[in-house]
């Protein structure tokens, strides 16, 4: 009711709607109460920065009743206040909210990042969120596929343990890569499905434009200077024929082994960037020409420079 006190439905409101992200005054307004009653609600019962609705209400009880509440865990000797660690877990995790990643998911994520080498349980981090089984299990599984978490079995027991490992960032950056260069590839099919000169062949192909450059800064060079040498001198090759050439004659005309040319025609397929504004094209059985890159001009480009 309206004036009252606050109801331990009220507070499980609050902290769905705080988790969503919206402000005191809209959460006010929803439940009818003063935009300060809802900052004074969270700022009294509060857990380190972090309002939960169970904790909210256990807090409140006490003071209803005029007894101090049960004070949290104390840290183990040598490591930080749990306060300390629980407000910089809610900070940071604001932060990579703000990124697009799900607000619970993100603070299991940090959790995780700031654990010791061993890992944490799914019950550690129930324990350490106060929030649901089920929460941290999504959280889990949205982590794992982004491959930034690894599962590894608790030598105590038959649970698992959840480790950040020194590969999380290699890894996650090579899915991106490869999901950028996916996005850059299914962009350009829907170019040649609605046509150049449509909006929708317009839209997509700008989009393929992007993510096939996103997908080339980020994947960076493996290749050696030889490697890159070898793959320029192809590409010189092909620039001077002027003509489709097999693997065998282009192999002869350089005074190559045959496993050389096809080395550094598979640097150019893997390292596109090589032989930019170029594209190397299969054009037959081991057979290759040069053509312009499809994304280098837009069709507006083509079109009057056809005329």
């Amino acid at each position: 009711m309206p004036g009252g006190r606050l109801t331990h439905e009220d507070r499980r409101r609050i902290a769905a709607w705080l988790a969503e992200g919206l402000g005191y005054a809209e959460i006010g307004r929803r439940l009818g109460r003063p935009t300060s009653t809802i900052s004074r609600e969270v700022a009294r019962n509060g857990a380190s920065g972090d309002y939960v609705a169970d904790h909210a209400q256990r807090v409140s009880g006490h003071r209803a009743r005029g007894r101090k509440p049960a004070r949290p865990a104390e840290s183990a000797p040598g490591e930080q206040p749990a306060e300390v660690v629980r407000g910089f877990v809610d900070q940071f995790a604001t932060l990579l909210a703000a990124t697009g990643l799900p607000r619970m998911t993100s603070r299991v994520f940090v959790c995780l990042l700031t654990a010791d080498a061993d890992g944490l349980t799914a019950a550690d981090l129930v324990r350490r969120l106060e929030v649901s089984p089920a929460s941290v299990s999504k959280s889990i599984g949205h982590l794992a596929a982004m491959e930034l978490v690894v599962r590894r079995p608790d030598p105590g027991g038959r649970r698992e343990r959840y480790v950040i490992d020194d590969d999380a960032w290699l890894r996650a950056w090579q899915a991106d890569t490869g999901a950028h260069s996916k996005i850059a590839t299914a962009a350009r099919r829907g170019v040649e499905i609605f046509g150049t000169d449509t909006t929708a062949g317009i839209r997509l192909g700008a989009m393929g434009r992007f993510f096939a450059w996103l997908s080339e800064q980020m994947s960076g060079s493996t290749l050696t200077e030889a490697a890159v040498y070898d793959a320029l001198t192809v590409l010189a090759a092909l620039v001077h024929a002027d003509r489709p050439l097999t693997l065998g004659t282009l192999a002869t005309a350089l005074d190559w082994p045959e496993d050389r040319a096809t080395a550094a025609l598979d640097a150019i397929r893997r390292k596109p960037a090589i032989a930019d504004p170029l594209a190397l094209r299969t054009v037959g059985p081991r057979t290759y020409t040069l053509t312009t890159r499809p994304d280098r001009l837009s069709p507006a480009q083509r079109k009057a420079l056809r005329q």
